[in-house]
């Protein structure tokens, strides 16, 4: 399987609540929301129905798991919405025990086990496992080189601070562009993926 990260990001490299301003005000972020000027369903929205047409399974970090876990099921009747909810999930946390895992298809990944769970994942035969937002999940997945392809939804902002989802661990990590587009909103859409050592 292949893991693929799908995050809207900011000009200066933020990926903080991009979805709503109580997604998460970590820090004291204040600008949650801050994608909304610049989707657009054919561009922006295709990259994400795109992503979501090869994924086998979505991959998540607590924090994230949580606020989709409100959201997604009681948008059912809605084909992306349907997706989201039929698809198998993982969710990488210490703290969320079994008995809070309602959003249906959850396995929880304790923490501890993350990197060699994922590693056994993408191991297997088939399709895509998709992570979304979970920064500090991704940030690890890039410094341990289990990222496979990297779709960042690029916006014209500037938010001056936030969560990030690059390691900030010395390593150097090529990438290759695979793919780029612009949205009218001037969101460029871009694929990368990892370039093999050796």
């Amino acid at each position: 399987m292949r893991i693929v990260i799908s995050e809207f990001i900011s000009l200066d490299g933020v990926v903080q609540a991009p979805g709503g301003p109580e997604e998460d005000t970590d820090g004291g972020f204040a600008h949650g929301g801050w994608s909304h000027p610049f989707f657009d369903p054919e561009v922006v929205g295709g990259a994400f129905d795109d992503a979501m047409s090869n994924a086998e399974a979505l991959l998540f970090g607590r924090r994230t798991w949580q606020t989709m876990a409100s959201a997604w099921p009681e948008r059912a009747g809605d084909p992306f919405a349907d997706r989201m909810n039929a698809l198998p999930k993982y969710v990488v946390s210490e703290t969320l025990s079994d008995d809070k895992l309602t959003w249906n298809n959850t396995t929880r990944i304790p923490g501890g086990e993350a990197v060699a769970r994922i590693r056994e994942l993408r191991e297997r035969e088939g399709g895509d496992v998709v992570v979304m937002g979970s920064p500090t999940l991704v940030r690890t997945l890039l410094s341990e080189g289990l990222v496979d392809e990297l779709r960042l939804m690029v916006m014209p902002v500037l938010l001056g601070g936030g969560k990030s989802i690059f390691p900030d661990d010395g390593g150097l990590h090529t990438l290759e562009l695979a793919s780029t587009v612009t949205s009218p909103t001037g969101v460029h859409v871009c694929t990368y993926r990892p370039v093999a050592k050796g």
